[in-house]
């Protein structure tokens, strides 16, 4: 069955090149009307183009509908004028891809706490103020499909990339409460965490992994998960036609008697407080507690 998104609206930051535009172009082919947002600049964030206004013209040319952004993620109301602007135009918002970002890559010990402050900001900041603009839309017309691009770097950390993986990883705890925020309003949001050869890896990549991993091999995931059909609180990784499953786990734990609540007996526990064995996926920030209070009344004969 073919995947349409004819009559949907959608908004692909970061459009103006690499995953946005491969997004961008392939949401256009499939029958969406697209706002392609791009500041334009650099890596890591300085300086402007016309990158969005050519993704424009690529999807005029192949008769699709589309008006370009140049609006910067991380100022507020510009996303909100960017927002009224396609409901202006098209009547609703139903897709949000949030794909823009930047790096700029130290080590902690080397890092400006400015450059920690900007990749924060446009990231993380950055797609919370893009989805708030369009949140209430969404809610009005009982209908909204979110995407939070994540990374591997905020699930399993990547070396000289803090600032990076802090956003990221806060993403995912970003999308994880707005899933259950968005249910009863039929919004499903996801996270993606992509791999993909772009200007962002260009000089990160060797040219045989560039060459294998181009952002075309990420747009059926991405796309999928911001269908009529999509899951909900998916954690998605994808790369080079490998397309990857991810959770975030917690075990059955350990209830440790009174006398062995302290350090001593906690480092005596480790081990099995550590084992992977019993994991399971967490599917809300209750749970922990819950799951506590649920061993304490079973040892206690409740």
């Amino acid at each position: 069955m073919s995947i349409s998104f004819k009559d949907r609206v959608a908004i692909v930051t970061g459009a103006g090149g690499g995953l946005g535009r491969a997004y961008a172009l392939e949401l256009a082919r499939r029958g969406a009307k697209v706002v392609v947002n791009d500041l334009g600049g650099a890596r890591d964030g300085t300086g402007h183009s016309d990158a969005a206004l050519q993704v424009v013209e690529e999807i005029r040319a192949a008769g699709g509908e589309a008006m370009s952004n140049g609006g910067n993620v991380a100022e507020y109301e510009q996303m909100v004028e960017m927002a009224a602007k396609a409901r202006e135009a098209w009547g609703g918002i139903h897709i949000l891809i949030n794909n823009a970002g930047i790096l700029r890559d130290k080590t902690f010990a080397k890092m400006d706490m400015q450059d920690f402050e900007l990749v924060v900001r446009v990231h993380l900041l950055g797609s919370a103020f893009v989805t708030k603009a369009v949140w209430e839309t969404m809610r009005e017309q009982n209908y909204g499909r979110i995407l939070m691009t994540s990374s591997s770097t905020g699930l399993g950390g990547n070396f000289g990339q803090s600032n990076y993986g802090a956003a990221k990883m806060g993403l995912v705890g970003l999308a994880k409460t707005l899933y259950l925020e968005g249910a009863k309003y039929n919004i499903r949001v996801n996270s993606l965490a992509p791999t993909a050869g772009t200007r962002m890896t260009a000089d990160i990549f060797p040219e045989e992994a560039f060459k294998a991993f181009t952002p075309e091999n990420v747009v059926p995931a991405a796309l999928f998960l911001v269908s009529d059909d999509a899951p909900t609180n998916a954690i998605v990784g994808a790369g080079g036609g490998v397309y990857q499953g991810a959770w975030l786990t917690m075990n059955q734990g350990v209830l440790l008697p009174e006398a062995e609540r302290t350090v001593e007996g906690f480092a005596a526990a480790w081990e099995r407080i550590d084992d992977r064995s019993t994991a399971k996926p967490v599917q809300n920030g209750m749970e922990q507690s819950a799951h506590a209070l649920e061993l304490i009344h079973r040892a206690m004969g409740n």
